[in-house]
């Protein structure tokens, strides 16, 4: 068995393989004059564990090749981030169900894919081929352990995270909460945590995905506001459009941490231990 990993994934990649005792295999990626993609990969060996993040549309092309150049081996699909997962059904007539037709175009010739906190796993089955989703909770409950905070307590942005802040609180033995937004106007919406006296307390906001970062922004000030001693934001992938860093930094938050589902200066824990264990079974 081999790894080999897109651009986006390098670094994941490397930490699989270490994980499951394994080897890369080299993949040299460049592109002709017309701005086409091209890709050469090195010499495999029986099975091939193939990963990439679909991040973007040049991060969804490549993986599409490197599949391609892998179609004689065994393969097994590793998708930390799959893009378009939220359009997991048409909102309005005449849109696509772009996570159908993503995960159908990934699936075809492999021979079981591993995603990491897809959206829904609702979208699994258009992949073709056994898939399995896989979750994060004891990587952020360690990285929680490791930031060395006091009773902290687990805070969900919305009622829909709470499960996931709850699983995570539960290995570490602390409180989880989380959000009510309260629209009062067309512009304006006001969050509370009810149940949560924040005064003195360590906050961690924990999410499958950062974005904008809107949310955590201003949860941020509301508990900086209430007393909290200290806010961080952690999520699965950090995906953090436009300036959603420098939003959240100076929303005073003190830890901005994600996974190394898609690699960034944030990344401070790693997917390779969940997914490598996924593959091993």
């Amino acid at each position: 068995m081999k790894v080999v990993a897109t651009q986006r994934s390098q670094l994941l990649g490397s930490r699989i393989a270490g994980m499951l005792g394994v080897g890369m295999a080299e993949a040299r990626f460049s592109r002709f004059p017309d701005g086409e993609h091209s890709l050469q990969r090195g010499t495999l060996d029986g099975e091939t564990v193939v990963v990439g993040s679909v991040v973007d549309a040049d991060s969804l092309v490549q993986l599409l090749l490197l599949l391609d150049a892998c179609r004689e081996s065994d393969v097994s699909l590793v998708v930390p981030y799959l893009g378009y997962a939220r359009q997991d059904r048409a909102f309005r007539e005449g849109e696509p169900v772009s996570a159908r037709a993503i995960a159908g175009a990934l699936g075809r010739g492999v021979s079981r894919v591993v995603t990491v906190h897809v959206h829904k796993e609702t979208v699994l089955p258009h992949f073709g081929a056994p898939a399995r989703n896989v979750t994060l909770e004891a990587a952020i409950a360690g990285h929680i352990e490791n930031l060395g905070l006091t009773r902290p307590v687990i805070l969900a942005p919305d009622h829909g995270a709470l499960t996931f802040a709850r699983a995570v609180a539960s290995l570490g033995g602390w409180e989880a909460e989380h959000l009510e937004k309260t629209r009062i106007s067309g512009t304006e919406v006001r969050m509370e945590a009810r149940n949560l006296d924040a005064r003195g307390r360590d906050v961690v906001m924990v999410d499958d995905i950062i974005s904008t970062g809107g949310t955590l922004a201003a949860a941020a000030g509301m508990l900086r506001a209430a007393g909290a001693r200290g806010v961080h934001a952690i999520g699965v992938h950090g995906i953090f459009v436009g300036g959603a860093l420098d939003l959240l930094r100076n929303a005073g938050l003190r830890e901005i941490a994600c996974s190394d589902t898609i690699e960034s200066g944030s990344s401070r824990f790693s997917a390779a231990a969940a997914i490598a264990s996924a593959l091993s079974r």
